[in-house]
């Protein structure tokens, strides 16, 4: 009699803790998902960042250019720097 309830109750842990692996392996399934995800997302995000960077590095050497082609051509002009003055309203 003992020895049945004694296996009744080891027979409930094992079933139980066989649905917890479960339930832990397809936890880790889904991180596993999650971790592509992001990596991916991460790749991505990666090679926008040096396709930017690339058209800055353009953008860069073309106005480098183009200023040291108005300077051979002694053409005057000034270069602002926005960031130093305040946006003024002016009543039209």
């Amino acid at each position: 009699m003992i020895k049945r309830i004694l296996c009744k109750d080891l027979y409930e842990e094992i079933e139980r803790l066989e649905r917890s692996v479960i339930e832990l392996e397809e936890q880790i399934i889904e991180l596993k998902t999650q971790l592509n995800m992001k990596t991916e997302e991460a790749t991505s995000l990666y090679i926008e960042n040096q396709s930017l960077r690339h058209k800055i590095e353009m953008l860069e050497k073309s106005h480098r250019r183009l200023i040291g082609m108005l300077k051979q051509m002694k053409i005057p002009f000034v270069v602002v720097n926005e960031d130093e003055f305040e946006d003024v309203e002016i009543d039209k």
